[in-house]
């Protein structure tokens, strides 16, 4: 085991079920528990600048283990006792090239 350590975290996967009557697609969210993921507040340099429509605020970063498969996007994510909805894209580096567990990293806002 490593100096830094992440935690579990409850990611629910989004997988479609059908389509509504609109023919849009319909989701059914799977829990899986994930282990070693990172948590950290978002400082003040690392929020994008909002544009007019965008109005989401990001309150953590997480970093996710190498190798994970996992769905991140637009995902819903539990821990510290709340939810949370990952939004935008990843930065994500070359696994190979990182020295510690982890090479990609999403940011959280609050859920509902």
């Amino acid at each position: 085991m490593g100096l830094i350590q992440g935690i579990t975290v409850k990611l629910y996967e989004r997988v479609q079920s059908g389509i509504d009557e609109f023919y849009c697609p319909v989701y059914e969210e799977s829990p899986v528990d994930v282990e070693n993921v990172l948590v950290t507040p978002v400082s003040v340099t690392d929020i994008p600048e909002p544009n007019a429509t965008e109005q989401k605020k990001a309150v953590y970063k997480i970093a996710i283990p190498k190798g994970d498969a996992h769905t991140w996007e637009d995902s819903r994510v539990d821990f510290f006792g709340q939810s949370w909805k990952v939004i935008g894209h990843a930065e994500e580096g070359i696994e190979e090239l990182i020295p510690l567990d982890w090479n990609r990293k999403y940011m959280v806002e609050r859920y509902g």
